[in-house]
């Protein structure tokens, strides 16, 4: 597998009812390297963001049927994506609102391109510090490797070709690696809050995720089976640090 010389551009999803400020934030994000996907509204929003992975969400305050406030609330209780409110009002209530809510920051409208992307980087820049977003190539051991800016998988030095379900389920257990991930939160994730209670759905691409991934299917060393609750994602990076401490132990003997 070869290795990048530039890092992949960070996708924005930007929520917005104005087709005019849809249009005006992407322009500019672009033009500054990153790249972006849109929604008119709520329902739109959440579709993208199950489907894109986004690194970030900026969302409008003022929509219609479903408030930004609204959205907010339901994209909280599938992602901790970082989310950035777009407001046209500076009064403190909705700030204030917005941030105990959830959100990672808050802009006022108008605002200036300059302004826009300072922002957004300087969010990234912090929740990445903290959370440890899954960027660039994963190593989980020397047969299987993951780039979660190319949306690759590579087993045994060759490509694997994930349909994009398949993906978004393998990209949540991986970032959840090491803890248990529940029916409920997997389909609530990759396939929405109408699909939450369809189980068979999480078995059957967990099944079809072990195929091309496995090396032996029916013992699994990668998507493990908790009983009864949900599928956990091995503690690779655990793995790795006492590989780590054992190894520099002997050496110092």
């Amino acid at each position: 597998m070869n290795s990048k010389d530039q890092k992949q551009p960070r996708l924005i999803l930007v929520v917005d009812d104005e087709a005019r400020m849809r249009r005006f934030i992407r322009l500019n994000l672009e033009y500054d390297g990153f790249k972006v996907v849109e929604a008119e509204n709520g329902k739109q929003a959440l579709d993208k963001l199950r489907e894109s992975l986004p690194d970030l969400v900026l969302l409008d305050v003022m929509m219609p049927d479903i408030d930004g406030f609204e959205v907010l609330r339901m994209i909280r209780e599938i992602s901790d994506v970082p989310v950035i409110m777009l407001t046209a009002k500076g009064e403190e209530e909705d700030i204030i609102r917005g941030l105990e809510g959830g959100a990672d920051d808050y802009i006022t409208k108008p605002f200036s391109p300059r302004e826009l992307v300072s922002r957004i980087k300087a969010v990234l820049r912090r929740v990445e510090a903290v959370r440890g977003t899954m960027h660039g190539v994963v190593e989980v051991d020397d047969r299987l490797k993951i780039d979660f800016d190319r949306r690759e998988v590579w087993v045994d030095g060759k490509l694997v070709k994930l349909r994009p379900t398949e993906y978004r389920l393998l990209y949540h257990l991986v970032q959840n690696a090491g803890w248990v991930m529940t029916y409920e939160q997997l389909l609530t994730r990759v396939w929405g809050y109408e699909y939450r209670d369809e189980y068979h759905y999480v078995r059957l691409y967990i099944n079809y995720l072990r195929q091309k991934i496995e090396e032996d299917p029916s013992h699994p060393k990668y998507i493990l089976t908790e009983r009864g609750v949900g599928y956990r994602f091995v503690d690779f990076r655990r793995a790795k640090q006492q590989k780590e401490e054992k190894e520099k132990e002997k050496g110092e003997e």
